[in-house]
């Protein structure tokens, strides 16, 4: 999936709804209320969006451990076998790392509650 794809599904994920009724997509965020084009989803490339995420995976039970050059989400009760688990080498990599890990964990969970 590209970058837009992966922001649609953390949108998504995140309770944004989307709204194509007029022919142009959009997500608005109740929270917010802000109406958002999916091209201007920041979830890639913004800290704050990313540990809203972070915040809620982790309220869902989850643990986000995000090292120097890695970020591994697990269950809880199941540290030994990560759900997933990313690693670079290279630390100034590190909110690509956080936000791969994120879209790997929300595609299982949503095959979980499927």
């Amino acid at each position: 999936m590209n970058t837009t794809e992966n922001n649609k599904l953390i949108a998504e994920f995140m309770g944004y709804v989307l709204n194509d009724n007029t022919g142009v997509t959009v997500y608005y965020n109740d929270k917010t209320c802000e109406v958002l084009d999916p091209d201007k989803l920041k979830f890639h490339s913004d800290w704050n969006w990313l540990m809203e995420v972070v915040e809620k995976i982790e309220n869902l039970g989850f643990e986000v451990v995000i090292g120097r050059i890695s970020c591994n989400v697990n269950e809880i009760l199941n540290r030994e076998n990560p759900i997933t688990s990313i690693v670079c080498g290279n630390p100034s990599k590190k909110l690509e790392v956080v936000y791969s890990s994120i879209c790997q964990f929300i595609q299982w969970h949503n095959q979980q509650n499927q």
